[in-house]
């Protein structure tokens, strides 16, 4: 199952895991420096497109306006597509991955299954120069959050080693539960930063949805500063609705950016709102707010 159909299908805190127990609220971790720290000089943010916003235009339609608005690369692309944004010197930035919203790590008896998927997908991304690969938790169906930790831990440590080899990153979203993806128990940074921590390997990291985020702990800058070490990739859009991210919604893009920018961030940011008006307008003033 692709993201198109997957999709229709506590605050900045640490937090500590025991299988069958809660997770627990202690201090938050260090934020990032007292000072901004920067890219390299010169270097803007990176900013990428997500496919399954764009229907109504094919794959070589959007990728020629996404290299003339100025982005680098394309979001959420299936194994057959990899190689299309190449032709317009753009990179697939994320890889859709193994497993669903629903079914993912959170299961054990889904381990084997997605295990052997992951085996076969991760050195195909990496002959393809595709960096990163999406993975997802699963929802909770009774699962409490120490258990649903501790079990992504397992899956995921089984796949680290192969994605270390290789050099490709899983990114494990951060979902909403509370508006679209309800019951999915990957839905606050610190229960993501939490199985990040327990694999331990510099590729399994966190794709920080700003959107999702945003409905569900706010406190987006801080977050993502506190954060910064366990993040890998951004997606961007609109709150509330998911559409465009100008003065029609209630954050401050800008400034999301450019902290961004100040915790040194290398990777890829994802503009992944759908919509309402013209779409390679709305996508063209996006990639402007960003642009730091």
């Amino acid at each position: 199952m692709n993201r198109r159909q997957a999709l229709g299908a506590l605050g900045a805190f640490g937090v500590t895991a025991t299988a069958g127990k809660p997770f627990t609220v202690h201090g938050g971790e260090r934020e990032v420096g007292g000072a901004a720290r920067s890219n390299a000089a010169g270097v803007s943010l990176k900013q990428s497109v997500s496919r399954w916003c764009y229907g109504s235009l094919t794959l070589d339609q959007l990728s020629a306006a996404a290299k003339e608005i100025g982005l680098v690369a394309i979001d959420l692309l299936d194994r057959n597509e990899w190689e299309v944004p190449k032709k317009y010197g753009l990179a697939c930035a994320m890889a859709n991955g193994f497993g669903t919203i629903p079914k993912g790590f959170n299961r054990p008896d889904q381990h084997d299954k997605l295990v052997a998927d992951a085996e076969e997908m991760i050195p195909a991304a990496a002959a393809a120069g595709v960096p990163n690969i999406v993975c997802f938790s699963g929802n909770r169906q009774g699962l409490s959050d120490g258990e649903g930790i501790a079990n992504c831990v397992t899956g995921l440590k089984r796949l680290a080693p192969v994605a270390e080899r290789h050099g490709v990153t899983l990114c494990l979203e951060l979902l909403n539960s509370k508006v679209d993806h309800k019951d999915y128990q990957c839905d606050h940074t610190a229960w993501g930063a939490e199985v990040v921590k327990g694999v331990g390997s510099p590729r399994v990291k966190l794709l920080y949805d700003i959107y999702h985020m945003q409905i569900m702990e706010g406190d987006v800058v801080r977050t993502i500063r506190t954060y910064a070490p366990h993040i890998a990739h951004f997606h961007t859009g609109g709150v509330p609705g998911r559409n465009e991210i100008d003065d029609t919604q209630e954050l401050n893009y800008r400034r999301i950016a450019q902290a961004v920018v100040e915790t040194g961030f290398t990777g890829y940011l994802a503009h992944e709102f759908v919509p309402k008006r013209d779409p390679l307008t709305s996508l063209r003033d996006a990639v402007r707010i960003c642009a730091v």
